[in-house]
């Protein structure tokens, strides 16, 4: 287990550090967010579980070394980019969709994602997002004993830094899904909803694709 983890400063320090920049809400927590106040608490945590397990592919990827090509082809980082913004802006779309299907069926109720769908959202939000890649590149080598080995460390920290986020992101899919239940009962409120979500998407995609 020493192997996994740096001394108990240092490891002190990572935890800290790690926790500072989860409070800082950024596109994952906004989408967590979102899901949960129009689908409720159970779709805000199946986010959770799908990005989640997308930064655990790229914990994987940074300890093989994949990450680090990633960040060495501008090709791919762009790539990989504007696949990120499309998908953040096909999700806009499916949003205004389903709004638009509500309305003609004069009712509130639209064909919302299931907890399978909503897993996979999370993974591909995370997975293509490669600001996440370079994030864990630049951050869990500050925090590596150089008189072990990195990669078990890298490993490690990464699988930390994630079960620390899962924690942070679930408690904001709880205290947003409370304001779900209010809005859920109100058609004219799940109309504006949708459409709110769908320009944070569109933002969320257009901002990932050019940046």
């Amino acid at each position: 287990m020493t192997a996994l983890l740096p001394s108990t400063p240092m490891l002190l320090a990572f935890v800290g550090a790690s926790l500072v920049t989860l409070a800082v809400p950024g596109p994952s927590v906004v989408y967590v967010v979102a899901r949960s106040i129009e689908q409720g608490r159970r779709a805000g945590l199946c986010s959770v579980l799908g990005l989640e397990t997308g930064a655990s592919l790229h914990v994987l990827a940074a300890t093989v070394g994949l990450a680090t090509l990633l960040a060495s082809s501008e090709a791919a980082l762009t790539a990989t980019r504007v696949a990120g913004g499309g998908y953040l802006i096909w999700l806009a779309s499916r949003e205004f969709r389903k709004t638009r299907d509500a309305l003609l069926r004069g009712s509130a109720a639209a064909y919302d994602a299931g907890p399978l769908r909503t897993y996979l959202d999370g993974v591909l939000i995370d997975l293509l997002n490669p600001k996440t890649a370079l994030f864990f590149l630049a951050f869990l080598p500050q925090f590596v004993d150089p008189s072990k080995a990195a990669a078990p460390q890298f490993a490690g920290l990464g699988a930390l830094f994630v079960g620390l986020a899962a924690l942070v992101d679930s408690g904001y899919a709880v205290l947003a899904s409370r304001l779900s239940e209010r809005l859920r009962s109100s058609p004219r409120a799940q109309h504006h909803l949708r459409r709110a979500t769908g320009g944070v998407y569109l933002t969320l995609g257009a901002v990932s694709a050019i940046a």
